[in-house]
């Protein structure tokens, strides 16, 4: 699920390129509105498997009710990235009228350059909403000029693996919540040879990777809390300040493990570790041993002290959806709303999606809704992520979310990491980081 590196600015596409070879002979959204009097519209799915064969079906099932609509879904090139592919389909007018894989910080590079449409501009995206039940989950996707750009399709909050097994050798029954009762494991990691977090990303300033370290402890720690919202660096300082002087304590006594590993918490060379969803179908063929609840648990990220209280913990959402293109005409967009409109007024469509794939539907109520019950039952970690999809906060709303990450991982996290930074010295240069690459 994490983003390549992606290649910035629509400008910056060659016309013509290659790649779009790659993606069959797509029509342009403007020559492909009438088929033998149907309308025509074009899917790009994500570059997964799993993903094509569900959007193919709701495909076939819609136009089986729906005679006047033809959806042609076809898989989106991940090479040199879906992202590269969907900016080159862009600038060649070769865009498709809707497709998914598309997270909130790209989406708001593409609505700069207005190549996608507001949703909400359509009267159907309320009614999506209501039946999707997902009112709470969509709110922290709203753009900074009050539009809808994305439909989320799913949302992965993340959060932390433990090792329950080594913390009760610790001895420790209960997984840590809050900052003071990290370091009392700390103090007890010390004197093995084994690691807190073992990941050697940690140390890596490149752009994305914060969305798995810096963010989770980030948004719990503000309590979901915007990091940059209308062009403007509006992060909780003294949330940041909390996180890096987490960061540097554990730095300090050498818990985190930076060099390369195989599976460190797997093997139980890690205490901890930050976790999505989509790691469990490789436990299954790889790890059968680990067992939810006997030798490993999952949480949401520890929170300083003075929120030791609070129910409804944030965390980051890896969490991707829908777009519309802005070449698409009113009549495709009108097929697309009612494509849309079909997938998300059933709920057995989301089951489908969370069967097939393993991703947790961007839902406010899967964890109540009794459609989902069976497969929580014999899923009940999954369960714990589809608890936390509500307070799980996605990507930045900002065009230059990639500089702004780099800059911020080159000036702020991995010196703090490296014990090079203290916490108030990395908030103030975290904060010239930002607004540096914003302006």
């Amino acid at each position: 699920m994490k983003m390549k590196k992606i290649f910035l600015g629509l400008t910056t596409v060659l016309a013509g390129t290659v790649l779009l070879a790659g993606c069959g002979n797509q029509t342009t959204s403007g020559d492909s509105g009438s088929e033998d009097g149907k309308t025509k519209i074009t899917f790009w799915a994500a570059p997964n498997p799993t993903q094509l064969r569900y959007w193919q079906e709701m495909a076939t099932e819609f136009e089986a009710q729906n005679d006047e609509i033809t959806v042609e879904v076809t898989q989106m090139k991940e090479s040199p990235s879906s992202e590269a592919t969907i900016q080159s389909a862009i600038a060649s007018n070769t865009a498709p009228t809707l497709s998914e894989n598309v997270n909130r910080s790209f989406a708001a590079q593409l609505a700069a350059s207005e190549a996608i449409l507001p949703l909400n501009q359509h009267s159907e995206f309320d009614s999506i909403v209501e039946a999707r039940h997902m009112g709470k989950t969509i709110e922290s996707w709203k753009f900074s000029d009050d539009s809808q750009y994305v439909l989320p399709v799913y949302s992965n909050p993340i959060l932390f693996g433990w090792r329950i097994d080594l913390l009760e050798e610790l001895g420790f029954s209960e997984v840590p919540k809050t900052y003071s009762e990290l370091l009392e494991v700390v103090e007890k990691v010390q004197e093995t040879d084994k690691a807190l977090w073992a990941k050697r990303d940690l140390a890596d300033p490149t752009a994305w990777m914060r969305w798995f370290d810096f963010f989770p402890l980030y948004n719990a720690a503000s309590e979901g809390g915007s990091f940059v919202e209308d062009g403007k660096f509006s992060a909780d300082e003294a949330a940041m300040t909390d996180v890096f002087e987490l960061m540097s304590e554990l730095a300090d006594a050498n818990v985190l493990r930076k060099g390369e590993a195989t599976d460190p918490f797997e093997n139980g060379d890690s205490i901890m570790t930050d976790l999505g969803p989509w790691t469990f179908p490789n436990w299954e063929e790889k790890y059968p041993e680990l067992t939810f609840g006997e030798n490993y648990t999952v949480t949401t990220p520890v929170v300083p002290d003075a929120l030791a209280d609070v129910e409804e913990v944030s965390t980051y959402a890896d969490a991707k959806g829908i777009v519309m293109y802005a070449q698409a005409t009113e009549e495709e967009q009108a097929a697309a709303m009612a494509f849309l409109e079909f997938v998300y007024s059933d709920d057995n469509h989301d089951m489908k999606l969370l069967e097939m794939t393993s991703l947790i539907p961007a839902r406010d109520d899967a964890k109540e809704n009794e459609i989902f019950a069976a497969y929580f039952e014999e899923n009940p970690a999954m369960k714990v992520y589809a608890e936390n999809v509500p307070f799980a906060v996605p990507a930045m709303d900002n065009e230059k979310f990639n500089e702004i990450q780099q800059s911020f991982g080159e000036q702020a996290w991995v010196p703090v990491i490296r014990g090079e930074k203290d916490a108030k010295t990395a908030t103030e240069d975290a904060k010239s980081a930002v607004e540096g690459a914003l302006q």
